[in-house]
């Protein structure tokens, strides 16, 4: 369907002027913050970043996958498509400017207007246009379909694998399945009314893209590159691979995409500006509210999720740092059905016996420290001491 659109629209008269207009980007438009986040938020769906989609399809690879070479060939063919999909959409525009005598900036529009209002204008001028029409609104819902299924198979894959006993029992999946779909689908009957294009607007602009996906990447990206650690996760890639990815993706895992993600948002957050529908109507009070609520009610999931998992796990806070401190990088990854988990460790029992040492050993210290008031670098010797025997 797209190479149809891209062959007819760049035969048109004016075309030309549409693909320059795409070519030629206007550099005064970088000091603007909605750029950078609208520009984030079509690379986080273009490439299912940050909402699940990618862990959840990716669940279902065998242990040794080459993940490394899926991602070289999904960038290549998600970029050269939106690039020639670039093609196809400003060349028609381009003859729309032409026919209407005007300029191409101003037929041009941002958001769901260019592909519901702008272009489909654009196809009723082309000769034919019955048919015309019909290619480009399949592929829209194509494209609408194949996004929809790739969505709820992540989020139904989430709820499903944290209760496995529950939801992979009977038609218990399926069940779900379809009470998410039709939760969905009431709430899409709202964004199709007469003012519903008002309520799409809200949800996209706080609740699935901007600010709320520019902070989640910036919290997964320090997660991966300093919590969990970028030299760890680089180990686990070539374990599965079976040799090692280009160097280059450990540093981008621990400096550049922090820095980037968290430099947008901090941007995003410095040079706010409210939602205007159509860049001109300001909402209600009310409709700000519930953006908002939107936006919260999903980010503060993750500090709330902290503190309850540090408030369930047994020990202190101290401990489980000592304890993350003592574990070697992976080495080889493997389940061991004797303790029930998967280590990061060579072997299993090792980390199981190392975590029995570590809760009795501080014990000790602890008892040691309070009966002979050990304190200051006495203390610290000890600390170092328990560490030094578990580690042999």
């Amino acid at each position: 369907m797209l190479a149809v659109l891209l062959v007819r629209g760049v035969t048109l008269p004016g075309a030309l002027d549409g693909i320059k207009f795409y070519l030629y980007p206007d550099p005064s438009r970088l000091a603007d913050p909605q750029v950078w986040m609208d520009a984030g938020t079509q690379i986080f769906f273009s490439y299912a970043i940050c909402i699940g989609c990618l862990t959840a399809l990716g669940s279902y690879n065998k242990y040794d996958n080459n993940c490394y070479k899926d991602c070289l060939y999904l960038c290549l063919l998600n970029s050269g498509t939106s690039f020639v999909a670039g093609f196809a959409i400003f060349s028609a525009l381009g003859f729309m400017a032409y026919e209407q005598n005007t300029d191409i900036s101003k037929v041009a529009e941002a958001g769901p207007g260019l592909a519901f209002i702008a272009y489909p204008r654009a196809v009723a001028m082309m000769p034919v246009p019955q048919l015309w029409a019909i290619f480009f609104f399949i592929m829209i819902i194509l494209l609408g379909l194949d996004s929809q299924f790739v969505g709820l198979e992540a989020l139904v894959t989430a709820i499903s694998d944290m209760n496995p006993t529950f939801f992979h029992t009977g038609h218990r999946r399926k069940l779900l399945l379809l009470a998410i779909s039709v939760v969905c689908f009431f709430i899409g009957l709202v964004m199709v009314t007469q003012g519903g294009l008002y309520i799409f607007q809200v949800f996209d602009y706080y609740a699935c893209s901007g600010m709320t996906l520019l902070l989640f990447a910036a919290l997964q990206s320090l997660c991966i590159g300093w919590v969990y650690g970028a030299d760890r996760f680089y180990g686990n890639i070539e374990d599965m691979i079976g040799y090692k990815p280009l160097p280059l993706i450990k540093y981008c895992l621990k400096y550049v995409t922090p820095v980037i993600c968290v430099g947008t948002f901090i941007f995003s957050l410095v040079k706010y500006t409210p939602l205007k529908f159509n860049n001109s109507i300001m909402y209600p009070w009310w409709g700000y509210a519930l953006g908002w609520w939107f936006t919260l009610s999903s980010t503060l999931m993750v500090p709330i999720w902290m503190v309850y998992n540090l408030v369930v796990t047994p020990g202190t806070l101290r401990q489980v740092t000592y304890l993350y401190i003592i574990m070697n990088p992976p080495q080889k990854t493997f389940y061991s059905s004797s303790c029930n988990v998967l280590s990061n460790t060579p072997y299993c029992d090792v980390f199981a016996v190392k975590v029995l040492l570590w809760n009795q050993f501080d014990m000790f210290r602890c008892s040691l420290c309070e009966n002979f008031e050990i304190s200051g670098i006495r203390r610290w010797f000890s600390t170092f001491f328990v560490n030094f025997l578990l580690q042999l």
